[in-house]
């Protein structure tokens, strides 16, 4: 027993005595002593004595900035009136901010180019010669341009300009604007939701730093300091490759943000730089005029090659009648013919027009009417083209015939009754005052006539439209369809509408002032004046039903010719066949409901989705078609889809999807 207390005893000295031991001096060692506690107070006392009001006399101070949302114009629906509405409206007019430079002395900057400007300053474009390291790259004098055309009142004098430039520049986010949100808290809502609905925000600053950079770059007071020159070369450098080809916030690497900051600082000290606040807003004026003539010009080159590209035939379009004509002439004269030709004259049934050159267009209207109409047997398509697509369209329907509906193919050569004898037009395209407006090189930069040159304008195709009781003088009632129309439902319902004893259904276009009357047709002839409403309504071609036995009544041909000799020098319309439409069928046009034709695919990327579902005939009307490559893609699939890209012509010519 006692040599396990003798055990116990050594072991409590030797081991359980120095731990604790140890454990204490540990303990004693971080605990702060009274010096220690003295020096943290007069810490604190210190900083709390104002710390940050002090100045480094090492180092100059640089203005911390932060960085700044830009100002998006967002539409609210809202209740206010009254003076809180002007000012809610004028919040909203605020646009991007073209830098994000330092808020102290804003104010009287802000006095400074109002007194400039308003003394009357003019711009001077030669002022754009003088900035260095180059010119204002494409994209970033499309920046300039929105950032100081956006403000741009109903006034369009250099003033207004000059005005609404300097507005951009003041129109900065003020550092306190957060006790204002606090005092009101509808304006925060507003600010909110301004900085939630910008899309792609960070690009557009960078882009906008981009701007003002240049324009400091450019002054007099920034050659004259070679290190902040060097600086803000460095700056324009990083955000160039920060931007690259970069369209969405997404598409930006990560130190976007601090590449955006440190050009924001060196922002802030070329704006502390400058004193000539006149020169930098005619910097701006002399941005704004140079992009608005590189503008105009690039609108002239899309315009020209849109027209170029829209009246040239595709290389699988151009293929496809040539495989086609080749093997319809190798097949033997019984196998030429299409079945079913006894309906071709029986007016109880449903008959449509189609003139078309173009074998696919034509054979996607014809598919697309099958595949939504309830009884296609009862559907009679009559095909009329030229004598160069002539085999090629009855070969692809012999060999693709559409189901149970009735299909013919005419030629236009064989209609012999139409000459320049009896049709004026016919004399008129083939004169030689037409064929010089067409053909001479010294008018084909005309702009406002380059419309009316494409080649369809030439083809009497394009004029049928008024000869339809000569082709079918059996018919009572005729569907006219383009050839850029695809049809969604069954169209047999409109054989039923009543027209009230006029001779043309169809529907109005109404929408927009460029839809009446006063667009086409020339109002400054009295002839044109004295019949005619310049703001009545006009309708659409594309799909038209006609009365043949009130066509024939009231003698429309005869009234088309008649505008037509009047028309022969072009003074009361110029080319194509909506306006002498619109003048040959003046009162004599039934309305259709909208649902039946909705147009605009063919040149509006913004035709309301539900008006598109919804409709019985959408149209490719404009240069826009669904078999160019420049048609715009998301209404391409409507087309699309009626085509067989798997049929064996298709695909030896390459025509894909």
């Amino acid at each position: 027993m006692w040599v396990r207390n003798a055990v116990a005893v050594m072991l409590l000295v030797t081991v359980i005595c120095p731990i604790v031991l140890y454990t204490d001096t540990i303990g004693s060692s971080f605990k702060p002593s009274s010096s220690r506690n003295e020096f943290i107070d007069e810490v604190a006392t210190f900083s709390s004595s104002g710390i940050d009001s002090l100045h480094l006399n090492l180092l100059p101070q640089e203005t911390p900035t932060t960085l700044k949302e830009p100002a998006g114009l967002v539409f609210t629906e809202t209740t206010s009136t009254g003076v809180d509405a002007v000012s809610e409206l004028k919040e909203y007019k605020s646009t991007r901010v073209l830098s994000a430079a330092d808020d102290d002395g804003q104010a009287q900057q802000d006095n400074t180019i109002r007194e400039v400007t308003e003394g009357g300053h003019k711009g001077d474009s030669g002022d754009l010669e003088e900035m260095s390291d180059g010119a204002v790259d494409g994209e970033e004098r499309d920046q300039a341009a929105q950032a100081a055309k956006s403000m741009q009142s109903s006034s369009e004098d250099g003033d207004a300009v000059t005005k609404d430039v300097e507005s951009k520049i003041d129109d900065q986010p003020v550092k306190n604007s957060g006790a204002d949100d606090k005092k009101d808290p509808a304006r925060s809502g507003n600010k909110q939701t301004e900085q939630m609905a910008v899309p792609d925000a960070l690009v557009r600053q960078l882009k906008d730093q981009l701007i003002l950079a240049k324009v400091y770059l450019s002054l007099s007071a920034t050659k004259n300091n070679p290190h902040f020159t060097r600086e803000l070369r460095l700056r324009i450098k990083e955000v160039r490759r920060v931007i690259g080809t970069a369209t969405k916030d997404s598409e930006l690497p990560r130190n976007s943000n601090e590449k955006l900051k440190a050009m924001e600082q060196t922002l802030a000290k070329g704006k502390q730089m400058q004193d000539d606040c006149a020169a930098i807003v005619r910097k701006l004026r002399a941005m704004l005029h140079w992009t608005e003539d590189q503008l105009r010009v690039h609108k002239k080159q899309t315009l020209f090659l849109t027209q170029l590209t829209a009246k040239t035939l595709p290389k699988g379009l151009h293929c496809l009648p040539l495989r086609l004509t080749t093997e319809y002439y190798s097949l033997s004269s019984s196998d030429q013919h299409f079945p079913n030709q006894e309906r071709l004259e029986d007016p109880k049934l449903y008959h449509y027009a189609l003139f078309s050159d173009n074998v696919l267009a034509a054979s996607v209207v014809i598919n697309s009417t099958i595949s939504n109409a309830k009884h296609p047997s009862n559907h009679v398509f009559h095909i009329v083209t030229d004598k160069l697509n002539y085999a090629a369209m009855r070969m692809w329907f012999l060999v693709h015939p559409p189901g149970k509906a009735t299909v013919q193919v005419q030629n236009i050569g064989e209609f012999t009754w139409l000459n320049s004898s009896y049709s004026p037009v016919l004399k008129q395209l083939a004169s030689q005052s037409m064929i010089d407006y067409y053909f001479r090189a010294q008018r084909a930069n005309l702009d406002s006539t380059l419309k009316y040159r494409n080649p369809k304008y030439l083809s009497i195709l394009n004029h049928l439209r008024f000869y339809l009781p000569e082709i079918f003088p059996k018919l009572d009632k005729v569907l006219f369809l383009d050839d850029d129309i695809v049809v969604q439902k069954d169209l047999s319902g409109l054989w039923s509408v009543d027209l009230k004893g006029n001779v043309n259904g169809a529907v109005e276009t109404c929408g927009e002032s460029f839809h009446r009357f006063h667009r086409y047709l020339n109002f400054s002839n009295p002839i044109i004046s004295k019949n005619f409403d310049p703001r009545a309504c006009g309708w659409a071609y594309g799909m038209n039903i006609f009365d043949l036995k009130e066509w024939k009544r009231q003698n429309i041909t005869g009234v088309y010719h008649t505008w037509q000799n009047l028309n022969h020098d072009r003074q009361l319309w110029n080319l194509g066949t909506l306006p002498p439409g619109l003048i040959t069928f003046w009162k004599r046009t039934f309305p259709l409901d909208r649902k039946w034709h909705v147009l605009g695919l063919g040149y509006n990327p913004n035709v309301n989705q539900r008006e598109i579902e919804r409709a019985a005939v959408i149209h490719y009307n404009g240069n826009l078609k669904p078999w160019l490559e420049i048609g715009i893609p998301k209404y391409r699939n409507y087309w699309a889809k009626y085509v067989d890209y798997d049929q064996v012509h298709l695909r030896d010519c390459n025509i894909n999807p």
